[in-house]
């Protein structure tokens, strides 16, 4: 078996590329929560990446691709549940629960070079995260979702 060294660089700059754009929100959820942060975000980027090239390598017709793509979306709807936390008087995590989702999202547009998408998500919602305290203040909701 011979090792395609190109494979393996444009692999390892698409998982960077993953790693790279789930930071920006990563950092806002670690200084702006006490549930997931820097430590999962970028994870969980990386790991639906490279779900998703190892499915794009492996099935090579759009139907097994589209299975693999589903099964990393339910995955990572059960990290995301585990971020959220209700007692009697709140439910608190639901959106650090989306963000994790979005950097899923953002890992498998990664992993299909869809770098505009990407970037617009990682945008997004880093400006959501970043600026929507504020302006829940402004609208009188009394505690920030976190």
């Amino acid at each position: 078996m011979d090792i395609d060294f190109s494979l393996i660089i444009y692999h390892f700059y698409q998982l960077g590329i993953a790693f790279a754009l789930a930071l920006p929100i990563a950092y806002n959820r670690e200084y702006k929560s006490d549930n997931a942060g820097l430590r999962t975000f970028p994870l969980v980027a990386i790991s639906a990446c490279a779900f998703m090239l190892v499915g794009r390598e492996v099935y090579q017709d759009g139907e097994a691709e589209a299975r693999v793509m589903y099964g990393i979306i339910t995955g990572i709807g059960f990290i995301g549940g585990g971020a959220i936390l209700k007692n009697s008087e709140r439910v608190a995590g639901t959106a650090t629960a989306a963000g994790i989702w979005l950097v899923g999202a953002i890992g498998v547009t990664v992993a299909y070079a869809r770098y505009e998408i990407s970037l617009v998500l990682c945008a997004l919602g880093f400006f959501i995260f970043q600026f929507s305290d504020p302006m829940k203040k402004h609208c009188g909701v009394k505690e920030p979702d976190e």
